[in-house]
């Protein structure tokens, strides 16, 4: 995810019709390619996302495959101030941690984890809303969560931002659950750090399916 806000969008080729009507044409290959090129990148900074653009990109999330249309997500943004709370929820599960494994945790990692939310000027947490449905398991709307997390990637980068998907072992302890007001039976999936960069990251490599894929006929 390196792309500025003027080269991160799809590539088009605009014309007019009947002498007022403009239309974009974008080739399936484009397409393909767009989806190829992206990329995590953690070093983030302003602009953010505006929130007319973040609802974009949810509206985008919420159209991943979901049996049932249960809707298993939820999504909290996290900007400004907030950030140093959402930074103290992660030290004070991370201070928990320690003392059940019956370790110290130092100085310098306490200050880390405490500023980890400050890598980026926004954070849309992904959380799992599950629901019973006797036709729908759970392990299928956590996919489904997942699903919406990808689609909201490629929505953030087709309005020029970049993301890093993370989580890490923190992401499910008690503290930061309930920070999140995450219950029992769900998940914190993801922490998708947005914002811009500038950074020229290089192409990616071809990609070998040879060794994934296996065809039946």
């Amino acid at each position: 995810m390196t792309e500025s806000n003027n080269d991160n969008n799809l590539e088009t080729h605009s014309q007019y019709e009947q002498g007022s009507a403009q239309s974009a044409k974008v080739t399936d290959e484009q397409v393909i390619n767009w989806i190829k090129s992206r990329r995590s990148i953690g070093n983030l900074t302003i602009p953010a996302p505006k929130h007319h653009q973040v609802e974009a990109a949810i509206e985008c999330a919420m159209t991943a495959p979901d049996h049932k249309k249960l809707q298993p997500w939820r999504f909290i943004v996290t900007e400004g101030q907030q950030r140093h709370a959402f930074g103290r929820a992660l030290l004070a599960a991370a201070q928990a941690k320690a003392v059940l494994e019956g370790t110290d945790l130092d100085e310098r990692t306490a200050d880390k984890t405490l500023k980890m939310p400050l890598r980026a000027p926004m954070i849309i947490t992904v959380v799992t809303n599950m629901k019973y449905h006797e036709k729908v398991p759970q392990f299928e709307q956590l996919l489904s969560a997942g699903a919406a997390v990808q689609n909201l990637l490629l929505a953030l980068k087709a309005q020029g931002f970049s993301t890093v998907w993370r989580t890490g072992p923190l992401a499910n302890e008690p503290e930061v659950k309930r920070y999140f007001n995450v219950g029992d039976e769900d998940y914190v999936i993801a922490f998708v750090y947005v914002g811009s960069s500038h950074c020229t990251m290089p192409t990616r490599e071809d990609i070998d399916t040879t060794e994934f894929i296996k065809f039946d006929s």
